[in-house]
């Protein structure tokens, strides 16, 4: 894989941001594989497609890219906030790719592949409405916080400029394939509680730690009164999918 972006695919452009979104998807369009299952190629739907930018012409999985200059690591613009919302809640929710590139050197530095299924609203951060001088007054945009996704849906393909093993990269996205079966509500809970266990340091928890998160969880889920209830549930649950074990006695590890 080369890190090099070409930016002589975007001679014929003026504006920095059709430059930048040509050279990423030329990229991305030349080197990347798919995720799902391996095969050697994506390929790159036609222009102005509203729902994905890529394609695996394999097991037909669809990709959107969002690049960006500064760090990946916080948040990223997503477009109109109303159309994130409906996308996310739809059957038709593209997996994303998300690459950050050096300004001078036009450089990959980090490209991540987050699993449509780790797409919930409360990773959604609704923006102010543009001004009414603003050419598009009134508009609503959003940003995906994607420190709002579990370690385990940020699926690193390069890191630091350093390529990731195919096989690890699969086996990762297989691993919570599972939250798919699930629907929107119920996956946002799984996705809570992810979040509460990586926030446990060190590969073992308890029941008890866990518990210390009750309170804001409850201010996340007003409509649910049985948070502990639903806490053991989701523990279960990737109890059984194998994300985390359980060691008796109201103790975890995790996998």
């Amino acid at each position: 894989m080369n890190l090099q972006m070409d930016d002589r695919v975007a001679w014929e452009y003026h504006s920095n941001a059709q430059k930048i979104r040509v050279i990423t998807e030329s990229w991305v369009n030349n080197n990347l594989f798919c995720p799902y299952c391996g095969n050697t190629y994506i390929r790159q739907f036609e222009n102005n497609r509203p729902v994905a930018d890529f394609y695996c012409p394999n097991c037909l999985e669809e990709y959107e890219l969002k690049s960006k200059k500064a760090s990946i690591n916080n948040k990223i613009a997503g477009g109109a906030y109303d159309t994130m919302i409906e996308r996310i809640n739809s059957i038709n929710n593209p997996n994303f790719f998300f690459l950050h590139y050096g300004k001078e050197d036009l450089k990959v530095k980090n490209f991540i592949m987050v699993p449509k299924h780790f797409f919930v609203p409360s990773i959604i951060e609704k923006r102010n409405p543009l001004a009414d001088t603003a050419r598009r007054a009134g508009w609503v945009g959003c940003n995906i916080v994607l420190r709002q996704i579990p370690c385990e849906g940020r699926i690193y393909i390069i890191k630091d400029e350093i390529e990731q093993p195919i096989d690890s990269i699969i086996a990762n996205v297989k691993k919570t394939i599972f939250i798919k079966q699930f629907k929107i509500d119920a996956r946002g809970w799984i996705i809570d509680i992810l979040n509460c266990i990586n926030k446990i340091d060190g590969d073992e928890f308890t029941l008890n730690q866990i518990y210390h998160f009750v309170e804001s969880l409850a201010l996340k889920h007003p409509e649910n009164h049985y948070i502990k209830d639903k806490i053991r549930q989701q523990l279960q649950i990737l109890r059984d999918k194998g994300i985390i074990e359980f060691k008796g006695s109201g103790h975890y590890k995790k996998c």
